[in-house]
């Protein structure tokens, strides 16, 4: 609901349409979702990367930096956690509308909230991205040494230990990171853009 009165949208007067000719690619959200270790941030590096390389204009939404300026008022009960991936989907839809190829790297352990984002764009301008992994991989991984705090119950509430997550029903891609190496994970979702003529390379 908004609470402000009084005020209007205004049209910026350069079109979606326009931006994307000038980009030479869509404007897209690539939500890459999944449990703390499964790769998503390593995934999300290497496929900007690669667009960036391809010359796509490409951008990076990651979860600790957002929490670092954005949110850094919210913390990990859930109605924090539903707060941060809403804001983050307010930014993602602008950078989208923008014609860049946004990418999102968050555990967004909750499915009506990644839903409610799919809603905020035009059908098949969010690719939601499982990046999957089993939980003993992703402790066994551990790179910021949570799964060793949240089991000795230093962190409360963390996803998979100690609070629920959902995983995608319907996900574009589901991208197995104890199958496939970083570079893999990141041509499997170069191959869904093309195909789906998001990008031309």
């Amino acid at each position: 609901m908004i609470k402000s009165k009084h005020i209007t949208w205004h049209e910026s007067g350069i079109s979606k349409e326009d931006r994307e000719k000038q980009n030479e690619h869509k404007g897209v959200v690539i939500w890459l979702t999944g449990l703390s270790g499964s790769g998503k941030s390593t995934v999300a590096v290497e496929l900007q990367a690669q667009l960036f390389e391809a010359g796509c204009q490409v951008f990076i939404l990651d979860g600790d930096n957002i929490r670092h300026g954005l949110n850094k008022d919210l913390g990990f009960s859930p109605e924090d956690r539903e707060e941060n991936i809403r804001r983050i989907g307010e930014v993602a839809k602008l950078f989208a509308d923008a014609g860049i190829i946004v990418i999102t790297s968050f555990i967004s352990p909750y499915r009506k909230d990644r839903d409610i984002n799919r809603e905020l764009l035009p059908k098949g301008e969010f690719v939601e991205v499982y990046v999957e992994a089993p939980l003993d991989i992703c402790e066994k991984r551990d790179p910021k040494g949570l799964y060793k705090k949240a089991r000795a119950g230093i962190i409360p509430e963390f996803t998979g230990i100690s609070a629920p997550y959902e995983a995608p029903l319907k996900a574009e891609l589901v991208i197995n990171t104890d199958e496939l190496s970083v570079e893999e994970s990141a041509q499997k979702i170069l191959e869904y853009l093309t195909k789906n003529k998001i990008i031309k390379c």
